[in-house]
C-alpha cells in the first residue's frame, strides 16, 4: 500500500499536539518533511518523525514529492503557503481562520479547483462526539423549530499554549490579524452553520482589548449572530476566562433544550418540555489541556477525503463562509452598525 507522503509546514503547538501526533498514528500517513523558520524547533520536530528538516516552505516544496500539506503559520501566512501548496500540486489542510480577508479565501478555493486538489480548513468542532450527535438529533425533528442560542469559546489564552508563549505571534496583529475572535470565535461561527444547517444573514459585535496588556488584538468578542430563518443568538470568544476552558454551546427549540459540552460528565444534555432528561455520556470535546490525548478526527477525516476522493467535511468554501462571520464582526466594530452577510 503506498503511504500518502505528507509536509508539516509550521512546527508550532498546534502542529506538534494534533497535526504530527494524528498523522503520525494515521497508517496511511508517511511524514516525508517539515518546515519551520526556527531552525532548533524544525531539526527537534524531524528527528521525532524521522522527517527532513526545512527552514523555507518554498526549498520544501520544491524539493519533495509531497502528496498532502499541512499549513500551521500563523494567519497572515495561511493563504500565501496553501496557495503555493495547491499550486505544487498538494493537498492542503490549512489551519483556522483560513484566510485575513474574502479575497485571499477565494484565490485559495480557486487554486484548489484549477490544481484538482482538495482544500480542508482545521475546524474541528464539527467532528466532536457531542456536536454531530446534536446535529443528528436537530435534522431528526427531536428539537423542533429552533429559536435561538448561546456558545461560548474561552480560555485564557495563547501564553499558556502557543510555542512561543508570551511572545506569540497570536498577540501580534501584522501576523494574527485577528485575536480571540479569529482563534476561537471563527470555530464556533463554524459549529453554529453546521448544527443549524443555516446561513448567518446577519452580526452585530463588540469586540474588546480588556485582559492583557501589550497586544494590538482582541482578547474578548461577543457577537449577536441571525441565520435565514431567523434564529438569533450570541457567540463568545475570550481569552479571559483565566480559571476554567469554557467550550459550551446551548441550543433553545420548540420541543428540547440541547446542552453540549456544557456539564463536566455528560457531553450533551437534552432537557425535553415535558419535563424528560437524556444525558449522553460521549467522548470527550478536545482541549488545549488534554496533551494531545483526544484526538481531533480532523487529520483522519482529511485523509480519507484523499484515500477515497471524496469532497472534505469543511471545504474552501465552507471556510469562507465562517470567516465571512468573523470578517462582518470586524466590520460591525468599525461602522457601529449591524452588517448585512448576505453579499
Amino acid at each position: 500500500m503506498t503511504k500518502i507522503r505528507v509536509a508539516v509546514i509550521g512546527c508550532g503547538s498546534i502542529a506538534k499536539h494534533r497535526h504530527l501526533i494524528e498523522y503520525n498514528n494515521n497508517p496511511h500517513v508517511e511524514i516525508v518533511a517539515v518546515c519551520d523558520i526556527n531552525e532548533a524547533r524544525v531539526k527537534e520536530t524531524a528527528e521525532k518523525y524521522h522527517a527532513k528538516a526545512y527552514t523555507s516552505y518554498e526549498a520544501l516544496l520544491e524539493s519533495e514529492n509531497i502528496d498532502a500539506v499541512s499549513v500551521c503559520l500563523p494567519n497572515y501566512l495561511h493563504a500565501t503557503v496553501s496557495i503555493a501548496a495547491l499550486n505544487a500540486g498538494a493537498h492542503v489542510l490549512c489551519e483556522k481562520p483560513m484566510a485575513t480577508s474574502r479575497e485571499e479565501a477565494e484565490q485559495m478555493i480557486e487554486a484548489a479547483e484549477r490544481n484538482n486538489k482538495k482544500l480542508m480548513i482545521g475546524h474541528n468542532q464539527r467532528f466532536v462526539s457531542s456536536h454531530q450527535k446534536a446535529r443528528k438529533l436537530i435534522e431528526q425533528g427531536e428539537v423542533g423549530k429552533i429559536y435561538s442560542f448561546r456558545t461560548s469559546f474561552g480560555h485564557g489564552g495563547p501564553e499558556g499554549w502557543s510555542a512561543d508563549g508570551a511572545d506569540s505571534w497570536f498577540f501580534k496583529k501584522d501576523q494574527a490579524f485577528i485575536g480571540a475572535m479569529g482563534d476561537l470565535g471563527v470555530h464556533k461561527a463554524d459549529l453554529l452553520r453546521y448544527l443549524l444547517g443555516e446561513e448567518f444573514v446577519e452580526v452585530g459585535a463588540f469586540v474588546e482589548t480588556n485582559a492583557k496588556e501589550n497586544i494590538d488584538v482582541d482578547d474578548n468578542a461577543t457577537l449577536i449572530l441571525k441565520t435565514t430563518s431567523g434564529i438569533v443568538g450570541t457567540l463568545a470568544a475570550s481569552w479571559a476566562y483565566t480559571a476554567k476552558e469554557d467550550n459550551s454551546t446551548i441550543l433553545y427549540g420548540e420541543n428540547a433544550t440541547l446542552r453540549l459540552e456544557d456539564d463536566p460528565e455528560y457531553s450533551l444534555i437534552v432537557q425535553y418540555n415535558n419535563g424528560e432528561v437524556v444525558k449522553y455520556e460521549l467522548d470527550g470535546i478536545q482541549s488545549n489541556e488534554d496533551g494531545g490525548q483526544t484526538t481531533s478526527h480532523t487529520i483522519d477525516h482529511f485523509v480519507e477525503s484523499i484515500l477515497h476522493d471524496t469532497n472534505p467535511l469543511i471545504d474552501g468554501e465552507e471556510g469562507k463562509k465562517s470567516l465571512q462571520v468573523i470578517l462582518g464582526a470586524l466590520e460591525s466594530v468599525e461602522t457601529k452598525r449591524i452588517i448585512s452577510l448576505e453579499k
